[in-house]
């Protein structure tokens, strides 16, 4: 990913009542391709292949500004 832009993104999970959030930086080119963030972790094809995002217990997911 050098050399790429990149976005933080944080995402807010829910386990067991309790709350904890994880921050990942995604390409910004990658956000572009997408109406919603959502759709980004769930469909695009860096994000498939170097995480994964647990969609059952994610309940926030937004870009973190610099």
């Amino acid at each position: 990913m050098t050399g790429t832009a990149t976005q933080t993104v944080r995402l807010v999970f829910v386990d067991g009542g309790a709350y904890h959030h994880e921050d990942v930086a995604i390409p910004v080119e990658a956000l572009g391709r997408y109406e919603r963030l959502v759709d980004c972790l769930q469909e695009d094809p860096f994000v498939l292949t170097r995480m994964h995002v647990d969609m059952d217990r994610l309940c926030a997911a937004y870009v973190v500004d610099a």
